[in-house]
């Protein structure tokens, strides 16, 4: 294994969502993490359209609040770290932002 740190990390936090779901509680704990404009400029960004800087700085706080900290650096963990905080903010996304939606 090239990166175990990186890899067991992404194992405990896959571990951690998925007992939160099996107690029937979907998240570990409760509350939302992705505000209304969070949930509104994902949507714009999944939807193909030409982004904008709100936008891409939105999928970025998401992203950070996920877990992810980009650093001018050298990352050691890049892109592992960033695809778990991605497949963590699309679960949120999915979860959280798909219940607001009208309709």
């Amino acid at each position: 294994m090239k990166r175990p740190q990186a890899r067991w990390s992404i194992v405990f936090s896959l571990a951690f969502l998925l007992a939160g779901c099996a107690t029937g509680g979907g998240m570990p704990y409760s509350g939302t993490h992705l505000s209304p404009t969070e949930c509104r400029d994902l949507a714009a960004l999944k939807s193909n359209a030409p982004p904008t800087m709100a936008q891409h700085q939105s999928e970025l706080a998401a992203l950070r609040k996920a877990g992810y900290n980009p650093s001018p650096w050298y990352d050691p963990y890049y892109p592992d770290d960033l695809q778990a905080a991605q497949r963590l903010v699309d679960y949120w996304f999915q979860t959280e932002c798909q219940q607001r939606r009208p309709g």
